[in-house]
C-alpha cells in the first residue's frame, strides 16, 4: 500500500496590502519528495500525524509536496502557477498510489481564484482520478467551499483554537486512509455551510460559546457509522463568497445520515447565533482593567493579528503604554529596517528618537518614536519543543535586536514577520516575561496556549488594522447573502 501526502498551506487576508510571493514561502516551508518528510516527519503538524499514522499501520508514505508561509496577503499569481507546477510534477513521478492524503489549509486565495484550495485539490483530483481515495485535513479556519468536500472522500478540520491537535488529526486521517483502502469503511461526508459567521474573539474553542458546540459535535461521534466529524470556525479576512461557519460529517457509506447529522448542528449554531457576537475592548479600557489585576497580563492585540495576516508592527498599544509611561512592557515588531539600524550601533548604544514599527499599515498606527538603548543582538532562530499553535518547531525570526526604551518599555525587533506562537520567541532573545506587568502578543486565541504559562490573565484588545475584531468595519465585497452579524434575519437553506 502506497500513500501520497501533498500540502500547500497558506492563509490568505484579502485585507492585508502586501501579497505573499514565493520567497515568503521559501523562508517557511517548499518541500519536494523526501525533503517533505526531512521537514514534517518529527513535527507537531498534521502532516507529522499522516506519517506517524501510516508508519504505525505499516503502510509506505510517499511524499510528494509541501509549501507554507506565514500568513498575509493573497498570493501572487506566478506563485501559485509555481506551486501548483511543482506539485503536478512530483504527483507525476511519485508512481502509482492507493490514496493521497492532502493538506491544504483552507482559507487560501490568490489573485486569480479565490478559492485557491478548492482549485488546487481539483488539480489533484483530475491527476489521480476518482478510484484513488483522497483525505483531507483543514485548519479550523478554513472557509470550506462545496468543491472542496466534493472532491475529497473526508475532511477531517482541527478540533481546538489554539491549534493544538493538529497531529493528532493528521493520525485520525492516516488511519482512516488505510481503512478506506483495506475497504473497512466507505467514507461519505456532507457539509453545512451556515450564514453565520463566528467572530474572531469568539473562537476560542476552550471557553463558551465554542466549547459546548464542540461538545455537541462530540456527542454525535457516539452514534453507530458516524466516522468523523467537524465544527469550521471560518477565516472572517479572506473576502470569498465561503467565508463563514462551516460544519461536516463523515458517515461510513449513510449519506442520509450524513446530511441529517451536520444539518442539526447547523441549527445549533443558527439558534445560538448571537452568542458569538464579540466582545469588544478599547485600548483605555484594556489598560485601566490591566493595571488592577494581577499580571503578567497579556494584551491581545486584535487588530494586528499575524497569524491572521497583518503586518506584524502595529504600535496602537505601545503608543498607548507610552502616553501613560508605563507600566512595564514588553512587546515584539516587525521592522528589518530598525534591526539594521541598531546592529549597527552595537549593544549598550544610546539611539535618540528611534522610530520602531507603524511602517506598513496606517490603519495599525504610527511609527513608535523613543529614545532607546540596544540591549542584546540575537539570531533570532530557536526551536520549538512542545505542542503549540500551528504545529511549527523551528522559527526563523531573523537578525533580531532588543531595546529598552527610556520609559521601561522592552521591544523585540524581528527581521521576519513571526507570529506569537511559542514564549521561546521571547526567552530566546533573553527576555524574561515574568519581569513585565504587561506582554503585547499579536493576536486573538492563538498566543494563549504559549503565553497562559506565565500569564494569569489576557485581555482581547479591539484595535483596528487588516485583522480588526469587528468585522462590519471591514468592507466585504464577496461574501456570501445574508450572512450574521451583517445580516440579522438567516436561515439555513
Amino acid at each position: 500500500m502506497r500513500i501520497g501526502i501533498i500540502s500547500i498551506q497558506h492563509e490568505s487576508n484579502t485585507f492585508v496590502l502586501e501579497p505573499t510571493t514565493l520567497d515568503d514561502f521559501k523562508h517557511d516551508v517548499l518541500a519536494s519528495g523526501e525533503d517533505v518528510r526531512r521537514v514534517f516527519q518529527d513535527a507537531l503538524h498534521e502532516v507529522g500525524g499522516f506519517f506517524s499514522g501510516l508508519d504505525e499501520a505499516g503502510v509506505e508514505a510517499v511524499p510528494i509536496f509541501a509549501a507554507r508561509a506565514v500568513p498575509g496577503g493573497i498570493v501572487t499569481q506566478e506563485t501559485f502557477d509555481y506551486l501548483t507546477t511543482e506539485m503536478l510534477n512530483q504527483l507525476e513521478t511519485a508512481g502509482p498510489l492507493d490514496g493521497l492524503l492532502v493538506a491544504p489549509h483552507g482559507a487560501g486565495v490568490c489573485e486569480s481564484v479565490r478559492d485557491m484550495d478548492g482549485h488546487w485539490l481539483g488539480l489533484v483530483r483530475d491527476k489521480i482520478g476518482r478510484s484513488v481515495p483522497m483525505i483531507c485535513t483543514l485548519d479550523a479556519h478554513a472557509n470550506v467551499s462545496q468543491r472542496m468536500i466534493d472532491l475529497c472522500d473526508a475532511t477531517i478540520v482541527y478540533r481546538t483554537n489554539p491549534h493544538l491537535d493538529q497531529h493528532e488529526r493528521g493520525l485520525e486521517a492516516a488511519r482512516l486512509m488505510v481503512r478506506t483502502v483495506r475497504g473497512e469503511v466507505k467514507p461519505t461526508q456532507a457539509i453545512c455551510l451556515s450564514p453565520v459567521a463566528i467572530n474572531i474573539e469568539r473562537q476560542h474553542t476552550e471557553s463558551e460559546p465554542c466549547k459546548s458546540l464542540i461538545g455537541s459535535a462530540n456527542q454525535m461521534l457516539q452514534i453507530q457509522g458516524v466516522l468523523s466529524n467537524s465544527v469550521v470556525l471560518g477565516f472572517p479576512y479572506a473576502d470569498v463568497e465561503e467565508m463563514g461557519a462551516s460544519f461536516v460529517v463523515v458517515t461510513d457509506g449513510d449519506s442520509d445520515l450524513a446530511n441529517k447529522l451536520v444539518k442539526q448542528l447547523g441549527a445549533e449554531l443558527l439558534t445560538r447565533r448571537k452568542e458569538f457576537v464579540a466582545h469588544l475592548i478599547s485600548v483605555k479600557d484594556a489598560l485601566d482593567q490591566a493595571s488592577v489585576i494581577e499580571g503578567p497580563v497579556c494584551l491581545l492585540d486584535m487588530g494586528d493579528n499575524v497569524g491572521g495576516g497583518s503586518s506584524a508592527d502595529g504600535t496602537l498599544i505601545l503608543h498607548a503604554v507610552q502616553k501613560s509611561q508605563g507600566p512595564s512592557c514588553c512587546a515584539c515588531l516587525y521592522d528589518p529596517k530598525a534591526v539594521q539600524l541598531a546592529i549597527k550601533a552595537g549593544v549598550d548604544s544610546q539611539l535618540a528618537q528611534f522610530a520602531m514599527g507603524g511602517k506598513l499599515d496606517a490603519r495599525m498606527g504610527t511609527p513608535l518614536i523613543a529614545d532607546v538603548r540596544v540591549i542584546s543582538i540575537h539570531d533570532g532562530t530557536f526551536t520549538e519543543n512542545e505542542v503549540r499553535h500551528g504545529g511549527k518547531t523551528e522559527y526563523k525570526m531573523g537578525p533580531s535586536v532588543v531595546v529598552e526604551t527610556d520609559y521601561g518599555t522592552t521591544i523585540l525587533l524581528n527581521s521576519f514577520r513571526t507570529p506569537p506562537f511559542s514564549l521561546k520567541q521571547l526567552t530566546s532573545c533573553d527576555i524574561d516575561p515574568t519581569q513585565f506587568q504587561l506582554l503585547i502578543a499579536k493576536g486573538v486565541q492563538a498566543p494563549l496556549a504559549a503565553y497562559s504559562p506565565v500569564c494569569p490573565n489576557a485581555i482581547r484588545v479591539n484595535t483596528t488594522g487588516s485583522t480588526c475584531a469587528d468585522m462590519l468595519q471591514l468592507d466585504y465585497e464577496h461574501r456570501r447573502k445574508p450572512l450574521f452579524p451583517f445580516e440579522q434575519e438567516v436561515n439555513n437553506d
